[in-house]
């Protein structure tokens, strides 16, 4: 294929991914992130693509030529973003990212998977079963799968496949979901997270007789559904969906239940990445994407759970909008899952630059939260957040870093861990 592709905010987790799938099936790719370093440091995403061949500029419109045949955005990219006003005094055309994506998927069956909570998860389950099961799927996903990133070669959340399916992650959070035209169809639940709920719409897929055609599906998957590695009652129910669905697809149910035995894991999905040694207590260390009220309870009851000695979570929100519209459900989750024994350490609002409302951040939360059972601490920066939890960590059984956007959280796990400086 001919072509080349300037993608904004490539760093980011659903442009990162669809850059891949543009590299795998041949195309010229280049990308602006605000996260590019002046010292050259980047992510390991960014280091990825940039071993692939991806060139890789600041996010101030230099990336953007007379070479450049079409640009990418996403719902995320502010108007006056750089590398846009460049595309367009060019004449260059603008693409959102659903579109593109959509696009490069249309040859194959999609199978889309959409939700509020769990939807990499099950997209994950989903396109592993149905390699063991022989389909080679391509699947795009909104997280890295454990040792689909070739070593650090290409980025984990892009699974290169020739069969004729291919499974994918598709983003209700704006929208964007309605331009896919999918063969079939998964939607773990829906909440008022990015839309309230009258804003939200659901195609309910029976027949006049009111039968689910896929009742038969969950219902085999319920009878195959047998070991499992991921732990929490939430992750036995998206291998549940995954499951059905490659049955539904057509996989063996035996085969299909085996494969789930040796699912290797999502990045960031209540990850344990290590432990921290306090005397003769082992501290396990978790990393997690938990930023929603729904997601950080499944995280917080999961680890409760195996952890009576307490759970120390380090917190940060990832939009100043997101914040100020959860900020009543956020406070009740955490004082619903908090027990003693329990701390939460609340970062600022992960700040992207642009034109946001700043005038809510992490000390509203905290205000709300004053008669939550355990300790709510409010710190300045990542760097507070460690020496907090070093000076403590023989208190619990178990850390973990939470929340979506911010890079540094999962690093701050390892570095915890004793694995990344």
């Amino acid at each position: 294929m001919e072509g080349s592709i300037h993608l904004v905010g490539i760093g980011g987790v659903g442009m990162s991914a669809l850059a891949q799938a543009y590299l795998d099936v041949g195309y010229a790719v280049s990308g602006a992130d605000r996260s590019l370093r002046a010292d050259g440091r980047c992510t390991p995403v960014l280091e990825a693509l940039a071993t692939e061949g991806v060139r890789l500029f600041p996010d101030d419109g230099s990336g953007v030529g007379v070479g450049t045949d079409r640009l990418v955005v996403s719902t995320a990219i502010e108007d006056t973003n750089p590398d846009l006003a460049a595309a367009r005094a060019r004449g260059i055309p603008v693409v959102h990212r659903a579109a593109a994506l959509s696009e490069l998927l249309s040859a194959r069956k999609l199978v889309a998977v959409a939700g509020t909570c769990g939807k990499s998860t099950v997209t994950a389950i989903l396109g592993h079963v149905l390699v063991e099961c022989g389909f080679d799927p391509l699947v795009v996903n909104g997280a890295q799968v454990v040792g689909w990133d070739a070593n650090g070669t290409r980025v984990g959340s892009v699974r290169k496949g020739a069969g004729e399916y291919a499974v994918a992650e598709v983003d209700e959070s704006d929208k964007s979901l309605t331009a896919f035209h999918p063969y079939a169809a998964i939607v773990t639940n829906a909440s008022a997270d990015h839309y309230s709920k009258e804003e939200m719409a659901v195609i309910d897929g029976r027949d006049p007789s009111g039968k689910r055609h896929s009742c038969r599906f969950i219902h085999e998957a319920e009878d195959a559904l047998g070991v499992f590695p991921m732990p929490g009652a939430h992750n036995r129910a998206n291998a549940r969906l995954a499951l059905a669905m490659a049955i539904a697809l057509g996989a063996d149910p035996a085969k299909a239940a085996a494969a789930l035995a040796t699912f290797p894991g999502v990045e960031r999905r209540l990850q344990r990445v290590g432990s921290v040694l306090c005397g003769d207590q082992e501290v396990a260390v978790y990393d997690d994407y938990a930023h929603n009220p729904e997601k950080l309870h499944a995280m917080w009851t999961t680890l409760a759970e195996a952890y009576p000695r307490g759970v120390a979570a380090v917190w940060r929100p990832h939009g100043y909008g997101p914040l100020r519209k959860m900020l009543e459900p956020l406070a009740a989750a955490f004082r619903g899952v908090m027990r003693p024994q329990d701390a939460l350490v609340l970062l600022p609002v992960y700040d992207a630059g642009g034109t946001a409302d700043r005038s809510v951040n992490s000390d509203a939360l905290a205000a709300l939260m004053g008669d939550a059972p355990g300790v709510v601490k409010l710190v300045s920066d990542l760097e507070e957040a460690e020496e907090y939890l070093r000076a403590r960590a023989d208190a619990f059984g178990a850390i973990v870093t939470a929340g979506a956007r911010d890079p540094g959280l999962p690093v701050l796990a390892r570095r915890l861990a004793g694995k990344e400086r």
